[in-house]
């Protein structure tokens, strides 16, 4: 059964619209950060589409988003599927990964560091087992051909452990950390906005539909898209448009458990319809995990990284926050928000391979130079594009990225 009507405000359990009051910030993470994370598209599940879909009573778009937004489940395991094309070289994945997983100083992070691990997950096809037993107990694993990953949140405990170095990261959090701001299931061990802090990048259904629900409300539109089936269980399927032309992500589904609401697979299709990521339960019980699953005994001749997880060792000087901030602008808003900034001065190091072909010392370059040496010259710089992600380096220095196509970037460099 299928409701036309979008649902364009929503009250969360706080009483306030899930638009209402989120910074400028917090706008453009989602169409712009989570693009680049979970933007996918195929039918949900594909496997049952020769089964009849469930007959369930008829809900509202909003009803539907409340009900995903108000569920209080908190306790669940079971297996999830991720396929990933956002059309991002694997080289700018790792390097992405690794940033802020080391601290200051440019060290390189451990193998273990979430950050750099799961960034894994926007490219190629993983298989993820995890279990959640309140706002104080996670585990996710990352399952492999010839190695795993573990992450493990238990009370104020947060472990990492990468098998195919041993090595690990032992994080002492803050007591009461996993608990989010909205209630059910926790997003992404700690995360009370239901954000994954840890690796940025969520790792369940849940924390997926949670980043497409609570923004963007006045730019989108959300209809009931029939029902499903999904691990098992019997789901209404929630289809997210961008109202606004220029977006390079055509529909978000989104199916959402009958019985509690917890959201079970998240997809995103791009303008063409195109498949680039698909994150869903294959397998799900919502019984309470037995407590030793939270359990983690180091494994013989691990090497062990000690953090303090929100206690980094330096916090950035004035000046620091200064430079990093000047020239940070957003430019639109919902779907088609851009954001821009200047290219920092100076010359950073590039292996001469990476240039010329050949191996060799490493040579200095601009950073805008560099830059544009990624991408392809059009009008007003040059553009670096993936599936979902596009970036407009300009000659004068200046970049503008989002999940937009080449005209909104132009449009907001001021590009004739």
């Amino acid at each position: 059964m299928t409701d036309e009507r979008p649902a364009e405000r929503h009250q969360d359990d706080g009483g306030a619209p899930y638009r209402a009051g989120r910074r400028t910030a917090v706008r453009v993470a989602v169409p712009v950060a989570v693009a680049a994370v979970i933007a996918a598209g195929v039918g949900l599940v594909p496997a049952l589409a020769a089964d009849s879909p469930p007959d369930l009573p008829a809900l509202t778009a909003e009803q539907l988003v409340a009900k995903a937004l108000g569920s209080q489940t908190q306790t669940l395991s079971g297996t999830v599927a991720v396929s990933a094309d956002l059309g991002v070289p694997s080289q700018l994945l790792a390097a992405g990964g690794g940033v802020g997983s080391g601290g200051t100083g440019g060290a390189r992070p451990s193998a273990a560091a979430p950050e750099a691990k799961l960034t894994e997950l926007l490219g190629g096809e993983h298989t993820l087992r995890v279990a959640v037993d309140g706002p104080d107990r996670q585990r996710v694993g990352l399952v492999e051909k010839l190695a795993g990953y573990e992450l493990i949140h238990n009370g104020d405990q947060v472990w990492a452990w990468d098998s195919s170095t041993n090595e690990a990261v032992h994080l002492t959090a803050p007591q009461g950390a996993g608990r989010g701001a909205h209630g059910g299931l926790p997003g992404g061990f700690g995360g009370a906005d239901g954000k994954a802090p840890l690796t940025g990048v969520p790792a369940t259904p849940q924390e997926a539909a949670r980043q497409f629900l609570t923004a963007s409300a006045g730019t989108t539109a959300v209809t009931v898209d029939g029902t499903t089936t999904v691990a098992g269980q019997k789901a209404y399927r929630l289809s997210v448009k961008p109202t606004q032309p220029g977006s390079t992500i055509g529909e978000v589904r989104i199916a959402v458990a009958a019985e509690n609401g917890v959201p079970l697979a998240v997809l995103v299709k791009d303008t063409d319809g195109g498949k680039v990521f698909d994150l869903h339960f294959t397998e799900v019980s919502f019984d309470r995990p037995s407590a030793k699953t939270f359990d983690f005994t180091v494994p013989k001749g691990a090497k062990v990284t000690e953090q303090k997880a929100g206690n980094e060792p330096k916090a950035p000087s004035e000046q620091e926050v200064r430079e990093a901030a000047e020239g940070l602008n957003v430019v639109g808003e919902g779907w088609t928000a851009v954001l821009s900034a200047k290219l920092p001065t100076g010359e950073v190091p590039v292996p001469a391979e990476g240039r010329h072909g050949k191996s060799g010392k490493s040579a200095p370059q601009s950073p805008l130079a560099l830059a544009k040496s990624l991408g392809k010259p059009v009008e007003g710089g040059s553009l670096i594009s993936t599936k979902v992600l596009n970036v407009l380096v300009t000659d004068d220095g200046r970049v503008f990225a989002g999940a937009v196509t080449l005209p909104v970037l132009q449009s907001a460099a001021g590009v004739k």
